[in-house]
């Protein structure tokens, strides 16, 4: 039996790809092993739960629970389904902190993302995890990182090196096209705060997207080319891409996800379940 450590935030980690990971590799027989920055179980941002704070009318009396956009972003059925089932797991309810958390006896290191500002912040600056996660690459332990979980890797620095631990390897994350999607949609819906859907956002003097996971990412990479996306016009592109489709337990078109030897990394939570399993044959395979 392999063991996953998943260290997440306090607060405002994406359901999806916490979750559905943690089912994907809980049922293939591997122990799941959560930190948190305070030792407590954390909590998911609510609005990718539930849906509720991203329409117009959230606010509203009576109308504020009926949802159309936050309906369309937030976590389908199957994903809210495995949330509910993780939040009554031993392992969930009894993390470790990110101060306690160590690599000794870990398999795997699976770095989630999310993009809520006020929790995924502390998670992605964290000083402690960014050393985790070199180490985790020094020792040769398997990294999979997803969405926002990829930057962390990025400004993860080799000691040696002084350079990031993705510098000459192949990543995707969540790429700027979809993040601008969802961004722009958004910011004219939640009109109280136009920026939920960006973590950083750009100061001035920089370009549109500077501050996007993608822009970051890449710039911490060897080179632009090994920001890895699928291909426009390659088999199932749209299916890919649209931001409208999420691979499910028995359906992997819609998903991408890139294979680097110890490290795997995928983009958003529609990738999540191909995303954990290629995790768990990767672990499976170097017993």
């Amino acid at each position: 039996m392999s063991t996953i450590l998943v260290p997440i935030p306090d607060r405002d980690f994406d359901p999806t790809e916490v979750a559905v990971s943690w089912q994907v590799l809980t049922t293939a027989g591997h122990r799941v092993v959560f930190a948190t920055e305070s030792g407590r179980p954390g909590v998911a941002d609510d609005i990718m739960v539930t849906g509720r704070g991203l329409d117009l009318w959230s606010r509203l009396p009576l109308v504020g629970g009926v949802s159309v956009v936050g309906r369309a972003l937030r976590a389908n059925k199957i994903a809210r389904h495995a949330y509910d089932q993780m939040l009554r797991s031993e392992e969930f309810q009894h993390p470790t902190s990110w101060a306690h958390a160590t690599l000794d006896a870990i398999d795997a290191l699976l770095l989630p993302g999310g993009h809520r500002a006020r929790g995924m912040r502390r998670y992605i600056d964290s000083a402690v995890l960014q050393a985790l996660v070199a180490e985790a690459f020094k020792r040769g332990v398997i990294v999979a990182a997803i969405c926002h979980g990829v930057l962390l890797a990025a400004r993860s620095v080799d000691p040696d090196t002084g350079r990031s631990v993705l510098y000459g390897r192949k990543t995707t994350a969540l790429t700027w096209t979809m993040e601008r999607t969802a961004w722009q949609l958004t910011r004219r819906t939640r009109l109280w705060d136009r920026d939920y859907y960006r973590t950083y956002t750009e100061q001035p003097g920089q370009g549109a997207g500077y501050m996007s996971v993608q822009a970051e990412v890449t710039r911490a990479l060897e080179k632009t080319g090994d920001f890895r996306d699928v291909e426009r016009g390659s088999p199932r592109w749209w299916l890919k891409s649209s931001g409208l489709v999420r691979d499910t337990a028995t359906d992997s078109r819609p998903a991408f996800v890139v294979d680097d030897g110890n490290y795997l990394s995928a983009r958003w939570p529609g990738d999540t379940h191909t995303f954990a399993r290629a995790l768990s044959a990767k672990l499976k395979a170097s017993t």
